[in-house]
Parts: C-alpha cells; structure tokens; sequence
C-alpha cells in the first residue's frame, strides 16, 4: 500500500496488537507550574549512547500534556516490581507528588525514591507525531540499582527478574 493511499485501522485492535509487545514501566516526573507531577509510560527508548539520549512519547490528548511539553528538565524513572500501585496512580489517578515521595534538589527533577533506574534529563527535542509528543531527553546523570521490574504486557503487569551475575 503506497503512503498515499487511505487505510481504515480497527483502532481497538490495533492497540491490542500492539500490547504484544512487553515494555518495562516508567514514571516520568517534572517540576511543573502546578508543583512536581508524575505520569505513567511505556512509550520509553534509549535513542544514543553518544550522546546519551533517550525518548518518550506523551498524548497530546492528556491532561497533563501542556504541564510535560512545557517541562525544560525531568526524569524517567524504571519502576521495581513493587510499586505497580505507584504505576497505576500516575497512569489514571493524582499525578502531584508529594513531598513524601521524591528527593529533589530546586534544579533537579523530582526523584522518586525506590526506582529501580533514575534518568535525570534536559529535553533536547519536542516531536508532534499523530497524536502524541516525542519527547527527547538528553541525559544527564543517571542511578541504578539491582531488582526486579515492572513489565507491562497484553494489558497485564508482571515482571521482569533479576539475572543472575
């Protein structure tokens, strides 16, 4: 089919296509004009090692799509097993942190404490695609630590396991 040519998708089915493909979850946290925000995605790549950049894509649709475009600085965040609920909240309930639940220094994105891998980012590049925002990040300074990963799949958790050193 030539990119011309109209082709009507079966949107439902579409999506659950692409839920066959297992990605790790992420919170991504900035400092916003209505305080420090959180958001939940899947939509997440490293795009280069030189430089170290990263993507994610954000719903233009969303309600909290002008707070994110806006953002100059944030931080992606691999989440550990444990905090699905973490996962859930920011992908449908109260996106504001609270103080409780992040370590931020004023020019730092919030940080969420328990992340598996914390990505601190400059935003490099805003992309419109269809109906999202590419976001890209050029990174900054990163953490790490061994566990377990949340995994999302055909609309399910579950979990990616440590490998054995």
């Amino acid at each position: 089919m030539s990119t011309s040519e109209t082709h009507v998708l079966d949107l439902a089915a579409y999506r659950r296509a692409l839920g066959g493909f297992a990605t790790g979850v992420c919170v991504v946290t900035a400092h916003t004009p209505d305080g420090p925000f959180g958001i939940t995605v899947n939509s997440f790549t490293s795009v280069s090692l030189r430089p170290p950049l990263v993507l994610w894509c954000l719903d233009r649709g969303s309600d909290r799509h002008d707070a994110f475009a806006a953002a100059d600085r944030f931080a992606v965040h691999m989440l550990p097993v444990e905090d699905r609920e973490m996962s859930d909240r920011f992908a449908w309930g109260i996106c504001r942190l609270s103080s409780d639940e992040f370590d931020s220094s004023s020019p730092e994105p919030p940080r969420l404490k328990n992340a598996l891998t914390r990505l601190d980012c400059v935003t490099a590049d805003r992309i419109v695609m269809g109906d999202h925002l590419t976001i890209v990040g050029a990174v900054q300074g990163f953490e790490t630590r061994r566990g377990a990963g949340l995994t999302y799949f055909r609309g399910r958790y579950g979990v990616a396991e440590e490998p054995e050193a």
